[in-house]
């Protein structure tokens, strides 16, 4: 299929290029690429609309200076695309998050290959670093772990590296759901239940552990649903939104008994670790 390149030089650019990709990603965008003054970022082009952009709250802030170009990028081995920048990560020292073309070390915990194609969710962004390392400290082994919003699979296919019972990764996006089939294939973790849908997917069913690494909106829309299904003393781990946000979706949070336990920011992004009272 045929994306849009937007291509973007952003001043002040290290805060501004974290707003920007937050933005694109709640309009339809799916992957990124980190320039020397900005931002090119890709949507496939049946979805874009240049009005959206105009109407992001960046471009109309006079904090921010952002001039930006679109192309129309055809078809084409997105694969080769990709691992021209893409490197592998390490997380803690205890997780190593590679493409399968990139060299496997020795003396690692965990060893994950993702091939993240357009997908979000290779641990490079501060919010997947941010989940992983979190989820590399709590107990999982032998509960049920949901990764909602998947986008690679990276977190569902972790829980289940580190023992979990039953691992579920659902995604709305089907370019998310297929790329996590393939990432669950690469890392053998064949147990893995993966669907298509969103929150309304969660009905009849409960988990000891739930990772939303989504954005501020869907959050807040969708939190009393992740409370409903999850159990008692269960985790709740959320990020993809900033700091300013904290309060916001802790007040959302507590209405629905759940308790913040710890809290993390890396660049401005944050992560909430709650627990359901």
């Amino acid at each position: 299929m045929d994306y849009i390149e937007f291509s973007a030089t952003i001043v002040p650019l290290e805060v501004g290029r974290d707003i920007l990709v937050a933005e694109l990603s709640e309009i339809g965008y799916e992957s990124f690429v980190e320039t020397e003054q900005g931002l090119e970022a890709y949507i496939q082009s049946s979805f874009f609309n240049d009005n959206d952009i105009k109407k992001l709250r960046i471009i109309k802030n006079s904090e921010f200076s952002i001039t930006y170009s679109t192309k129309t990028i055809k078809d084409q081995n997105w694969n080769e695309t990709w691992e021209k920048s893409f490197t592998p990560i390490h997380v803690e020292n205890r997780c190593y998050i590679r493409a399968n073309f990139h060299k496997k070390i020795t003396n690692i915990e965990f060893d994950i290959i993702i091939d993240p194609k357009m997908s979000f969710g290779t641990g490079h962004h501060e919010t997947t670093y941010l989940m992983i390392k979190r989820l590399l400290e709590i107990d999982v082994t032998n509960k049920k772990v949901l990764d909602m919003g998947c986008g690679t699979g990276v977190l569902a296919i972790l829980a289940q590296l580190k023992k979990a019972q039953y691992v579920e990764a659902i995604d709305i996006d089907e370019w998310a759901y297929q790329n996590t089939l393939e990432n669950i294939r690469n890392n053998n973790c064949m147990e893995i239940v993966v669907k298509q849908g969103g929150a309304e997917l969660l009905i009849d069913t409960n988990f000891d552990a739930i990772l939303a690494n989504i954005n501020r909106n869907i959050l807040l829309n969708d939190m009393n649903k992740y409370a409903n299904v999850l159990s008692k003393g269960g985790n709740l781990l959320l990020s993809g939104f900033f700091n300013v946000d904290k309060n916001l979706l802790l007040a959302e949070a507590s209405k629905l008994g759940l308790e913040l336990t710890y809290c993390e920011e890396k660049k401005e992004w944050l992560m909430l670790h709650l627990i359901k009272k």
